[in-house]
């Protein structure tokens, strides 16, 4: 990959920790979606704590009809358990932050890789990120809608959010590597 991508790729996750610091931290996008409030949460939180010791997934289902068969307007709940508490925010956070850098890095190397029609066109150059994000939607965050998983307007929410944040990384390497360009040419 030649420098002037690398520079646009590390340009546009500049600009992603941006985006995510005001969507996520300042808007509260993702809390509103990963941290609703829990009526009577310490008694909920004592009953998981003393059942789930193990990190994963799980699913609580409804007891079964007489019939043997799930009560199909019964809801089912999905808990996930990491394993880590509090203490590691932090680390999450710089786990977060370098996949902030290194996602728009290969964004911009894989649009490195495609025909010299593309990289000239600032339009094509963004529909490439546009349609990195929509990829990242699908599969990521509409992928999570169902049984157990997020309610359709919680993975509507965050596809939005994700192309959005995947549009405006390519804004920014598209306009980075324009600007590259027309200083070496």
């Amino acid at each position: 990959m030649s420098k002037r991508f690398l520079v646009a790729g590390v340009w546009g996750g500049v600009v992603l920790i941006v985006w995510v610091f005001v969507v996520d931290g300042l808007l509260g996008v993702e809390r509103s979606v990963e941290m609703k409030r829990i009526p009577n949460e310490r008694v909920v939180y004592e009953t998981l704590r003393r059942n789930i010791a193990e990190p994963g997934g799980y699913l609580s289902n409804p007891e079964l009809t007489p019939d043997r068969v799930y009560p199909g307007d019964a809801p089912v709940f999905a808990i996930r358990y990491s394993g880590v508490g509090h203490a590691s925010a932090g680390q999450e956070m710089l786990i977060g932050l370098l996949v902030c850098l290194v996602a728009p890095v290969l964004g911009a190397w894989l649009l490195s890789k495609t025909s010299a029609e593309t990289q000239a066109s600032y339009p094509q150059k963004v529909l490439f990120f546009v349609v990195l994000g929509v990829v990242v939607a699908l599969f990521g965050d509409i992928g999570r809608f169902g049984i157990g998983g997020y309610p359709m307007r919680d993975a509507l929410a965050l596809a939005l959010r994700d192309t959005a944040s995947w549009a405006l990384v390519g804004l920014v390497v598209a306009w980075r590597i324009r600007r590259v360009v027309v200083a070496e040419g």
